[in-house]
């Protein structure tokens, strides 16, 4: 099976370094990488293509991941953020849970890249949350999705009019025509900026609207408030970029 990783980007220079470096490093590497970016400013193509991943235009989350999937060539779809960082064994564990339960289209348990108590117990009731609802109603966090590719062509992919819940609509069509999952041998660690600059209650009321949209059948098509896309600071001192470039050395290199 040949698996592709597909990346939205804006303006994630700051991030995606050490995402890409994850991915060359697992025990079993995808196939292909490609970032589908929405016009950053900040050098974010040229820093993927010098790591060896091929760039696509992009646009809202919806937009890049189907722009990527697109381009693709892999019967497995594998969409990530640039802020996750996945372990070594993340790809090799994930796809034969996939296997061993017959999975056609997945997401898996998440924890933060942070070490504050409140961090995790937020994380660890979103994991719950997804778990139970696995069967009933699917939700799946756009960071971390992935599908068979005939899969992901016979729902047309991510709902591109959508502006918040897409992941959601997404898996949950995809879950009437193929088996969904939520992955327990693996787990994704992910970025915590969001809540950092927005609050962690701010933010939970948008992702509470949010739910009630979802489970009401309502499609966000218009926001009452900010969701930010490409506006993120940068990660904090301490926290240098990778500079051992393995998928492939950058232009004019020795």
């Amino acid at each position: 099976m040949k698996v592709s990783v597909i990346i939205p980007t804006l303006n994630e220079a700051a991030y995606l370094p050490h995402l890409l470096e994850a991915l060359a490093r697992q025990t079993r590497p995808p196939d292909e990488v490609i970032v589908a970016d929405a016009g950053s400013e900040d050098g974010t193509p040229a820093l993927a293509q010098a790591w060896g991943a091929r760039v696509v235009p992009g646009g809202r989350p919806a937009v890049g991941r189907n722009a990527g999937a697109r381009a693709a060539q892999g019967d497995l779809l594998v969409f990530l953020d640039a802020d996750v960082l996945p372990r070594p064994d993340f790809l090799e564990k994930a796809l034969k849970e996939m296997a061993d339960r017959g999975l056609d289209v997945a997401t898996c348990l998440m924890e933060p890249l942070s070490p504050r108590p409140a961090d995790r117990v937020f994380h660890e009731v979103a994991n719950g949350y997804l778990l139970a609802l696995q069967w009933i109603s699917p939700r799946a966090p756009g960071f971390c999705i992935l599908i068979r590719r005939a899969l992901h062509e016979a729902i047309g992919g991510f709902d591109e009019t959508l502006l918040l819940a897409e992941d959601h609509d997404y898996v949950q069509r995809a879950a009437r025509h193929g088996r969904f999952g939520v992955l327990t041998t693996v787990r994704i660690p992910v970025s915590i900026r969001r809540m950092e600059e927005e609050g962690l209650f701010p933010l939970m009321l948008k992702y509470l609207w949010a739910e009630a949209h979802v489970w009401a059948g309502r499609p966000i098509r218009r926001l009452p408030f900010t969701y930010a896309f490409g506006r993120h600071r940068p990660p904090p001192v301490g926290a240098p970029i990778p500079k051992r470039l393995p998928l492939g050395r950058p232009r004019g290199s020795p």
